[in-house]
């Protein structure tokens, strides 16, 4: 019998005797390399599933046409190159007109969009009916639909007025006496805000209106209610700038802002194509507890056919990448030298980078507490053992062992303990990490290759760890003392 085979006989038999003991052990170590392997695997594959989680809170990049360019849905599809395929979950371009509807004596804000790309960068929208699917079809905000009385399989009959729309001339030369001048502005949260002005004899402001449905109620929606706020603008000649010509209304600096910004930017239209006027059927009526309620939905071909325009205000983009991958797509692609610029939704991308900051702590917490009480546990049963063991590991070095064998054997134990409660941790870790993702984040997740070799690894160094003052207690046994008597 060979050295190796006589010393591997000499550890099972040893862990045999002591079975009860052992098993203590090697639970202790299995059941922390389960729990260590299953948070490994949970922590690995988490980032995966927060991403598709918070994809649900909506988009988390937005692309806006540059200072002075038209943005197109052809100058969208070229953008969107610079994201990889695999990453961009969905992207959904929004072109917003005043529509009226003259039945009721009612205009509205109409978003022509496209509903694909709605299912994917906001699926929080709920529709009682569906989504329009064909031209003439629209999809209604329920304070609007609760406003008029329109149910799904209702007709509205909306016509658009082309003076809403941008003039070809530039913003110097709209500003001649008498100019009705219309313009828009991106305002708080991303939102547009449009103002409508009418100049006098001497090309000063003589009205203004301007529309913030697209703005906090109790901050920016207070503008067309305050008198004081709209009077500074009243015989003030184009351009203007904020805090010298106007003051910005209190708790509303944003908004207040991109009303100026509007009015500088605003044109007149020349020779304006006549009003257009379609029937559409309404397919959905749309529920979110947010602004979009106060909106009808068109698809782009629709809004096409009506403003003559392929043009679009904004696009609203749901990426699945980390906080700075993200980062680096935008910069890419408000770097580069086509017609969009990009910005990120911090709300969802700080939130998502933090989550993920509390989840890697709470990680090394949980993982260093395990390590802790299993490194304790087995070190305990292995001081028992040592204490059982005491005479026959006087008698043996009475006999000439040495301090290294005596060594060697409990190190050995520890190991052969860690070997098995690594290989049943590694494989019970999956099985835990799954059953926590699929009833925390609802999906499954793959198995990791390395994993196992990885539990196995972690669980012999812990159980070797954990012999060290078992083994100094053992060699440190005195023959003489403890064999008196015999």
């Amino acid at each position: 019998m060979t050295k190796r085979k006589m010393f591997l006989r000499m550890i099972t038999a040893s862990l045999l005797r002591r079975r009860s003991r052992m098993l203590i052990a090697l639970l202790s170590i299995g059941i922390g390399a389960t729990i260590l392997a299953g948070l490994v695997t949970i922590y690995v594959d988490v980032p995966r599933q927060m991403g598709a989680q918070f994809r649900s809170y909506g988009a988390n990049m937005l692309l806006l046409p540059r200072e002075g360019e038209t943005l197109t849905r052809a100058d969208l599809a070229e953008t969107l190159q610079a994201i990889p395929p695999e990453e961009l979950v969905g992207a959904a371009p929004y072109r917003y007109v005043r529509l009226d509807m003259t039945s009721r004596q009612q205009s509205f804000t109409a978003a022509g969009t496209d509903f694909a790309g709605i299912t994917k960068t906001s699926p929080y929208f709920s529709v009682e009916g569906t989504y329009p699917a064909r031209t003439r079809e629209l999809l209604v905000g329920k304070e609007i639909a609760d406003t008029i009385g329109v149910k799904v399989g209702s007709t509205m009959e909306l016509t658009w007025q082309p003076t809403a729309a941008a003039g070809s001339l530039s913003p110097e030369e709209s500003r001649v006496p008498g100019a009705s001048l219309s313009g828009s502005a991106e305002g708080f949260g991303g939102g547009m805000v449009y103002v409508t002005a009418v100049l006098n004899e001497e090309a000063a402001i003589d009205s203004l209106t301007v529309d913030v449905s697209t703005q906090t109620p109790e901050y920016g929606g207070r503008i067309p209610e305050d008198e004081a706020f709209l009077r500074q603008f009243v015989g003030k000649s184009l351009p203007l700038t904020l805090g010298e010509d106007v003051d910005a209304l209190s708790g509303a600096t944003v908004t207040s802002g991109a009303v100026v910004d509007a009015l500088n930017r605003a044109t007149q239209a020349v020779s304006p194509a006549k009003p257009r006027t379609v029937i559409f059927t309404v397919t959905g009526i749309l529920t979110t507890g947010g602004e979009e309620e106060g909106y009808v939905f068109l698809s782009l071909e629709d809004m096409e056919s009506m403003t003559g325009s392929d043009q679009l205000d904004v696009a609203e983009l749901s990426v699945s990448a980390g906080a700075d991958q993200l980062q680096a797509y935008a910069d890419a692609i408000t770097g580069a030298e086509g017609k969009a610029q990009a910005r990120l939704v911090k709300r969802v991308t700080r939130s998502e980078a933090s989550v993920l900051e509390k989840l890697t702590a709470l990680v090394f917490l949980v993982t260093l507490v395990v390590l802790l009480l299993t490194m304790i546990c087995v070190s305990t049963t292995m001081m028992a053992v040592v204490s059982e063991r005491r005479r026959e590991i006087g008698l043996r070095k009475a006999l000439g062992a040495s301090d290294s064998s005596i060594r060697a054997e409990f190190l050995g134990e520890g190991l052969f303990l860690g070997l098995l409660g690594g290989v049943m941790g590694g494989l019970l870790g999956f099985v835990f990490a799954q059953v926590v993702s699929v009833n925390v984040f609802g999906s499954s997740i793959t198995f990791q290759p390395l994993l196992l070799p990885a539990a196995i690894l972690v669980s012999m160094a812990i159980a070797a760890l954990s012999c060290l003052l078992p083994i100094k207690r053992a060699v440190a046994i005195d023959p003489a003392l403890v064999l008196k008597g015999e």
